[in-house]
């Protein structure tokens, strides 16, 4: 289902051949770096660089025999090589092409979703601005509370994208480190400037120290931000299930020429796509606390982290760049009924202006407690009764001699109460 949706790049960056395409540019970065350095002939380096090669079938292969797969690749490398290869992985270790080759195809993977992330911000923005005046009842507990405006919500999850985008590069940035220092990290064999060469360019830095391995609370930060940014995408789709009820139907996700909501029913039009959202930011949030579980190692390193990243690191990646695929989509094409939101307003029959009636007494130099027992009664009997609660508060002595009502009827205005909305907007820089 996910490959479907997914962009040729996404599914390339994790690729067995863009993997080791990688693993060939960091070993041969070494080398070049070591020549320049003086430390092997300048000429084996230029060998390596306009022979070097893979093939992967034959890496398979080999590593049927070795079961080691860099061991496989190194091996296939040299017979492309030749009498050069005996400088290829020279005081290096296995980890030093692993590690740094992730975090290429992390930030490779990262900068996709950060286009990701801003193309949704757009799309936020834009019908943020279009429904900014569309007034809609605010619910607390999932109960009417006050009005608020459609288009606050999409400037919620606006500002909320926004934060995704700083979460995501400073994700970006913190993978970025490569490494190539050694058996344990301690460039026995190995001068530092080869990896500072090598980082440099790969668009990486240099861990400033490391062991066997990169440590893991950057990958742990980098999948726990994609599983808040999922977290966040499951947000949007469980308001959208909530106002696509039949009994709310404020919204609900663009239904397509042909589409089928139920195999029994045909009737039915279903959230699919933000059920969909719901149910995929549960996978980002099991791999997140999989990559937390990953940082505690054995000494300088184990490889209990190895075969568990090879599944969470694409998957979660993959994930995420489809859900925000479907999340582009569904705020893209979600239908809007301002003519519903103004139903709902009306079925409480003014309780949502209750407040407004509270904070009415108490600047006529009633207690609060006093207002509010007042407001109270006159609310209950709107729920029990369903006569609107202006008439019931007109029909309240101890109301009237507080509140004159003509005073009364000037706080039931749907518009006082979002006087505020252009400074909100503002905020948001919309």
């Amino acid at each position: 289902m996910i490959e479907r949706y997914t962009r040729p790049e996404m599914g390339k960056i994790w690729s067995v051949q863009n993997k080791y395409a990688i693993w060939l540019e960091i070993e041969t970065l070494a080398c070049e770096a070591q020549a320049e350095l003086g430390e092997i002939p300048m000429e084996a380096a230029k060998a390596i660089r306009a022979k070097g090669n893979f093939n992967v079938d034959r890496i398979l292969e080999i590593e049927e025999v070795t079961k080691h797969d860099v061991i496989a690749f190194t091996t296939n490398v040299a017979e492309y090589v030749g009498d050069a290869s005996r400088f290829v992985h020279l005081g290096m270790t296995s980890s030093d092409v692993l590690d740094t080759c992730l975090a290429v195809q992390l930030r490779q993977a990262g900068l996709l979703l950060l286009a990701d992330l801003n193309a949704l911000k757009a799309i936020l923005g834009r019908r943020a601005a279009e429904f900014k005046n569309t007034v809609c009842i605010g619910r607390s507990h999932g109960i009417h509370a006050e009005p608020t405006t459609f288009g606050l919500k999409l400037a919620l999850w606006y500002m909320e994208c926004e934060r995704g985008i700083v979460r995501m590069q400073q994700a970006i940035d913190t993978i970025s480190v490569g490494m190539i220092s050694g058996a344990v990290g301690t460039f026995e064999h190995l001068s530092p400037h080869v990896e500072e060469m090598v980082c440099a360019k790969l668009d990486l830095k240099p861990a400033p120290v490391s062991t066997q391995v990169i440590q893991r609370d950057r990958h742990a930060e980098y999948l726990t931000t994609l599983a808040i940014i999922g977290s966040f995408l499951e947000k949007i789709g469980t308001e959208v299930r909530h106002l696509q009820r039949t009994e709310v139907l404020e919204a609900e996700e663009y239904f397509s020429v042909g589409q089928k909501g139920s195999s029994a029913m045909p009737h039915k039009r279903n959230p699919i796509v933000s059920e969909r959202l719901c149910g995929l930011a549960r996978l980002l949030r099991g791999n997140a606390m999989t990559a937390i579980e990953n940082n505690a190692l054995w000494h300088e390193r184990d490889i209990s982290h190895s075969s568990v990243e090879r599944v969470i690191c694409p998957d979660s990646t993959i994930t995420l760049h489809y859900m925000l695929h479907l999340a582009k989509g569904l705020i893209d094409k979600l239908v809007v009924y301002p003519e519903n939101m103004k139903r709902n307003l009306a079925i409480t029959h003014g309780l949502p202006f209750s407040q407004s009636v509270l904070l009415a007494l108490v600047k006529k130099g009633m207690s609060r407690e006093e207002s509010y027992k007042l407001v109270q009664r006159s609310a209950m009997q709107t729920w029990e009764t369903k006569t609107p609660l202006l008439e019931t508060l007109h029909a309240d002595g101890e109301v009237l001699n507080v509140l004159s009502t003509a005073e009364l009827e000037s706080i039931f205005d749907d518009q006082k109460m979002l006087k505020n909305v252009d400074a909100i907007f503002a905020r948001c820089g919309l």
